[in-house]
């Protein structure tokens, strides 16, 4: 059974930095692309970053370029994302989740695993 887990979430001020973490179990972790996705109080989950198998094709949606980078390390089966210059609007419930191929995938239905989420809060 995959599991993922997310950490690293908390509060932190505008302008900020975090760094999420999402520790991969139970399957070969370095032939799946994964994912970031979250969801804000009263709004449904939305895409915000993917990362290919091999770690060289990344992905974002548009609010987060320039300041979110996804990355991997396969050696440590585990998907990072730093989080630079936050706003408030970045405030979510951030979720990591296991493509279901080796490719970068921006729906909710390219992916098959979830994990349980990490609660990013950025105060004004």
């Amino acid at each position: 059974q995959v599991q993922l887990v997310e950490s690293g979430g908390g509060l932190v001020q505008a302008g900020g930095s975090l760094r999420l973490s999402c520790a991969a179990s139970g399957s070969i972790f370095s032939i799946n692309a994964m994912g970031w996705f979250r969801q804000a109080p009263g709004k449904e989950r939305e895409f915000v970053a993917t990362i290919n198998w091999k770690g060289d094709n990344t992905y974002y949606t548009n609010s987060v370029k320039g300041r979110f980078t996804i990355s991997r390390d396969n050696a440590k089966n585990t998907v990072y994302l730093q989080m630079n210059s936050l706003k408030p609007e970045d405030t979510a419930v951030y979720f990591c989740a296991r493509a279901r191929s080796l490719y970068t995938g921006l729906r909710e239905d390219e992916y098959n695993y979830w994990g349980q989420g990490t609660q990013v809060t950025v105060s004004s």
